[in-house]
């Protein structure tokens, strides 16, 4: 008779493990509480990623105007003006910037700034192509080190704007 109980409850221990498929309440709450701390952690990576992104533009926008300077600077005796006498294709005015400052040049430097439309998230760049002492020219990029700084053209071909306020790239 013992061992027909033994038998019994092996099998009903058997049958109630296979009715028993799932999670319990506690592990599906332990797994959405670390979901949402790895969610919390990623979240502000992504948006400043996002910020990145769209400065990008502006870094390799000044880019482009200061080699194209260096070329029109090459086949003139002058810097550009405005954006047409550079024939590149560049936009005064994009979704996240506007650039400005091209009217300040000469035949001793040409200088672009660019201001973002989002003064919050994106920070400002500026850039020129600045004629040496010996007729060579060279180029310097700046970027703002605070968001919401104002768009300032560099002083010269080795110093930004406002030192404190902005860094060479």
């Amino acid at each position: 008779m013992k061992s027909n109980f033994k038998v019994k409850f092996l099998q009903h221990m058997i049958d109630r493990k296979k009715a028993e498929k799932g999670f319990t309440l506690i592990e599906l709450l332990v797994v959405i509480i670390i979901i949402g701390i790895l969610a919390a952690i990623a979240l502000p990576s992504f948006l400043n990623q996002a910020a990145k992104a769209k400065q990008s533009e502006a870094k390799s926008y000044v880019g482009a105007v200061n080699r194209a300077q260096q070329a029109y600077r090459i086949e003139n005796s002058t810097f550009a003006k405005d954006f047409k006498a550079l024939e590149v294709g560049l936009n005064e005015t994009t979704t996240n910037f506007k650039y400005t400052g091209m009217g300040n040049n000469d035949a001793e430097k040409g200088v672009v700034t660019a201001e973002p439309l989002d003064t919050k998230s994106l920070k400002a760049y500026s850039g020129g192509v600045f004629l040496q002492t010996d007729g060579q020219t060279r180029a310097i990029t700046c970027e703002a080190k605070d968001v919401g700084t104002a768009a300032a053209a560099p002083k010269s071909a080795t110093e930004c704007a406002d030192t404190a306020k902005w860094k060479i790239l």
